[in-house]
């Protein structure tokens, strides 16, 4: 039997933890699990954790 329910991607669940205990308290269910299962990042989430984003150009 194939298991077909969706898995949250580690790194993204690694990521919402790691944040501060006031910005994940602004975090709503919705904007946490569109982020965890990589569907479109509503613009609210976006802007909660934008400074604590890294671009890949800048660990070059």
């Amino acid at each position: 039997m194939t298991d077909t329910r969706r898995r949250p991607d580690p790194e993204r669940v690694a990521f919402l933890r790691s944040l501060p205990r006031d910005v994940k308290e602004q975090i709503t269910g919705a904007e946490a699990e569109a982020f965890m299962f990589e569907e479109e990042i509503p613009e609210s989430l976006f802007e909660k954790i934008r400074e604590f984003i890294v671009d890949d150009e800048d660990l070059n």
